[in-house]
């Protein structure tokens, strides 16, 4: 039977059985990451900003097209995460633009969406990279062009270019050599294929064709710190304790379980497992709960449990208070931060940071969680300090949607650029001086980190073993060992420069204050010429965040 044209509830369940399939796909989308780090996260955010559009497609009539049209691109755009979220949203947003302008959907006017949407997001990304999504959305929009000439049947049509862009993503590596020395293919691309198979299987069923999809408002992958005044507390006690694992105990299996459950009695959800333990935090009504079942599997340890609502009403009263003595005035400038660790936020903080919002390797905030943020500066400039190379482009939307404020976005790509952008902050500068200069600073700070192997592979003709320590720096794998103070050493090695003066060294969640200590001494010993900051970071997956200056 030939499809000619496509009506706006077909495209609907051509949207969310994409959706639907790329959420079935993500783990193995996010292992496609080319650095065996505990981090590749490019499943997970296409999945998260795809389904962010879902929600809001859902609560539209299924015969208004322009009401579709917004609501995907609107939904994507606020809930995009990540380069790769950003980037899709773009070609949703492409896409939409074209089809919104037209009451009937045939092949040529899917085909111009298709490279209408291509065309978006290459103008989003400052530095295009061939062999990346771009280029298999581009050559999937090309494929379509050229089909829609001389055919008219839509189904037809995307069974070929689904073929032409399944090609073009294996042909990825030989046009990234880091994809083919990695030996994977690009994840970014992979994932928009499991969308263009997913939208397939509903086009082919036709109009009754239906995918259920339970609406879900949380996000567990991130939290967004700021007083939650006038706002009812759905789930009561702020949960979160380690499981030591039984040896008997799959950890990353048991994980998903109790993320499964844990998503039954409360939201905001981490299940994290690293080897023989599990890191949970979650919000409910019944920490009991949350306790039993992590006893069922292993030992518990760190236990920490809060009473939110009273906080909350604390926190109320006291801002009541304050308000009275110092009512809350416009000022000029404001902070929004992403940051991850109680240790590097309280030092965000403490430089002036108004937001903190959390998140950074494995749960980059969406553009809507970093917008929530915005609007609760009361400020008529608002910083955003990114702080993460994945989360600039998310940040970079906010200034498109904000219009009451100016959002000047400062592309910092680690914690420490960050923290250097906003010490070079200066009271009294004009808004575009400050930009400058806080840019500008950036060039004095080299950054470096310190995780473990996820998987075997062989990187910068580096050969790693799952379970291996890395030392990242200058972006790139510098330091391979089987030590992880070893492997800081050596690290500190690659990032020293003849001109350095200042070394601080942020430890993680996993390293104790005294290994910490004893690291400070030996740099001292080995970098007499530079000065020597420790602090405590408390961010997960990475043992240690380093600083060069």
């Amino acid at each position: 039977m030939t499809t000619y044209n496509i009506s706006p509830k077909t495209l609907k369940s051509m949207f969310i059985a994409g959706a639907k399939y790329l959420e079935s796909k993500k783990k193995y989308v996010d292992e496609l990451n080319v650095f065996p780090v505990p981090d590749g996260d490019t499943g997970t955010n296409m999945t998260l900003t795809i389904l962010a559009a879902v929600r809001d497609v859902q609560k539209v009539d299924s015969d208004d097209l322009q009401a579709l049209a917004k609501a995907i691109s609107s939904g994507s755009l606020r809930g995009a995460r990540g380069n790769s979220g950003v980037i899709l949203s773009q070609l949703f947003r492409g896409f939409c633009k074209e089809i919104a302008s037209h009451d009937v959907l045939d092949a040529v006017v899917l085909a111009n969406a298709l490279q209408r949407g291509s065309e978006t997001a290459y103008k989003a990304v400052m530095k295009p990279k061939e062999g990346t999504i771009l280029t298999v959305a581009r050559e999937a929009a090309e494929k379509a062009i050229e089909l829609a000439r001389v055919n008219e049947d839509i189904v037809d049509i995307l069974k070929k270019v689904i073929i032409h862009a399944e090609a073009t993503l294996q042909y990825t590596p030989e046009l990234l050599p880091v994809l083919k020395q990695a030996g994977v293919v690009d994840s970014g691309g992979q994932g928009l294929m499991y969308i263009l198979r997913g939208a397939l299987i509903a086009l082919e069923a036709g109009d009754d064709y239906i995918v259920e999809f339970e609406e879900d408002d949380t996000h567990p992958e991130v939290e967004l710190i700021y007083d939650h005044s006038g706002e009812e507390i759905k789930f009561g006690y702020c949960t979160e304790f380690i499981i030591n694992v039984r040896n008997d105990v799959e950890s990353d299996r048991e994980a998903l379980g109790l993320r499964n459950y844990l998503e039954t009695i409360g939201d905001s959800i981490v299940a994290v497992s690293d080897e023989d333990i599990i890191k949970i935090h979650v919000h409910t009504n019944d920490p009991g709960l949350a306790l039993q079942k992590g006893l069922s599997i292993g030992e518990l340890s760190n236990l920490k449990i809060d009473n939110m609502r009273e906080e909350h009403a604390n926190r109320l009263i006291a801002q009541e208070e304050l308000d009275k003595l110092h009512p809350t005035e416009l000022k000029e400038n404001g902070f929004v931060v992403i940051s991850i660790g109680d240790g590097l936020s309280e030092i965000f903080k403490g430089l002036g940071a108004d937001y903190i919002v959390e998140g950074g390797q494995t749960m980059n905030p969406s553009t809507e969680d970093i917008l929530n943020a915005v609007s609760k500066v009361n400020a008529k400039n608002v910083f955003i300090l990114p702080n993460n190379k994945n989360i600039i482009l998310a940040a970079e939307q906010v200034k498109d949607i904000v219009e009451d404020k100016q959002i000047i976005v400062i592309p910092t790509k680690s914690i420490p650029e960050g923290i250097t952008a906003i010490i070079n902050f200066e009271e009294g500068k004009a808004p575009n001086e400050n930009q400058e200069v806080m840019t500008q600073s950036l060039d004095d700070v080299i950054s470096g980190q310190v995780t473990h192997a996820i998987r075997d592979t062989v990187v910068d003709e580096k050969v790693i073993k799952e379970g291996d320590f890395l030392g990242i720096g200058k972006g790139k794998i510098n330091v391979v060992e089987a030590d992880v103070e070893q492997t800081v050493r050596k690290l500190f090695d690659s990032l020293i420069e003849e001109d350095s003066e200042l070394i601080s060294v942020y430890y993680g969640m996993d390293i104790d204050e005294e290994t910490a200590n004893q690291l400070s001494k030996d740099l001292e010993n080995t970098y007499p010429d530079c000065e020597i900051e420790v602090h405590y970071g408390g961010q997960p997956l990475y043992y240690y965040i380093l600083s060069v200056e």
